[in-house]
């Protein structure tokens, strides 16, 4: 295993950020690592990466126990803060010759040309890192991040604040990173979960509520009911669709019926038949879906 956390429990004081937080990672796996503002999520990445230490629990990456081997470990890791703090008066090249001297790098301008193709900042390398925008600076980041050749990213809210475009971008490349690395990323963003993610933690109150691939988290919300979108033409009545078998409860809005079932029944194929007997021609008939969004908030009220 590439990450292994095993029973990380982090107090300040006598407030327990993480209880007991346990998880592995293999390699070559992009993990998105999601929480509520105060769930641990920082306090969880700041021990992956050595800032801090755990109260309780051990944390091992690439083989190294992070706590007896704070020197080697550091060497398999690439790190991305949300803030991504940089120099603004150096120059790109500057920059990233400054973090290889400080890592000791071999053939180091070997090195800083291959981050610089790989993360596509050769157009602006020549320019100072005060005047670039700011997904070219995330870009810096990440090549300061990927310059020793880590076998291991973290990446702390990669896309916060770029727009758009810059994002697509940063999220193609981190997808591109994640075929030869393991890559646990911080996010707020759903949409970003389920564009690069192969799976999802999800930490609330200091403890793992979910860890699934995110297609597979809607099941995780326990519940009795289904809904069901279906507009039909021309509208029957309401009693008509409340005596459907298995139909719990009926509203309309706007030319639809929404319409509550139990999970065990399935209620498209009555609805379906009740279509065809009554001479009503079915325009739309959809299961309604759990959004991500709609997920994350039911795991973490």
């Amino acid at each position: 295993m590439s990450i292994t956390v095993s029973n990380i429990t982090k107090f300040y004081g006598n407030q327990a950020a993480l209880k007991g937080v346990s998880f592995q990672v293999p390699s070559g796996q992009i993990v998105g690592f999601l929480g509520p503002n105060g769930a641990g999520k920082s306090t969880m990445m700041k021990i992956l990466t050595g800032f801090i230490s755990p109260s309780e629990g051990k944390v091992n990456i690439s083989g190294y126990d992070v706590a007896q081997n704070s020197i080697e470990f550091r060497k398999k890791i690439g790190y991305l803060p949300e803030n991504n703090p940089l120099y603004p008066e150096m120059y790109v090249e500057e920059y990233l010759d400054f973090i290889g001297e400080v890592y000791n790098l071999q053939n180091r301008k070997k090195r800083i040309d291959e981050v610089i193709a790989l993360t596509g900042l050769l157009p602006e390398c020549h320019k100072k890192i005060g005047f670039l925008s700011k997904g070219y600076r995330q870009r810096v980041g990440l090549a300061q991040a990927l310059l020793p050749d880590p076998e291991v990213l973290i990446l702390d809210e990669p896309t916060t604040g770029l727009d758009p475009n810059q994002i697509s971008g940063v999220r193609d490349l981190i997808k591109e990173l994640g075929k030869s690395k393991t890559i646990l990323l911080s996010t707020h963003i759903m949409q970003e979960v389920k564009a690069i993610c192969e799976r999802t933690i999800i930490i609330h109150k200091g403890k793992i509520v979910a860890d699934e691939h995110p297609d597979n988290l809607e099941s995780l919300i326990k519940g009795s009911e289904t809904v069901v979108e279906a507009e039909f033409d021309p509208s029957p009545e309401f009693e008509q669709i409340i005596a459907i078998h298995g139909v719990k409860e009926a509203a309309k809005q706007g030319s639809k019926w929404i319409i509550t079932s139990s999970l065990e029944k399935d209620i498209r194929p009555s609805l379906f038949r009740f279509a065809v007997e009554n001479g009503l021609i079915l325009l739309e008939l959809k299961q309604k879906q759990q959004t991500l969004e709609e997920v994350f908030h039911s795991l973490t009220l």
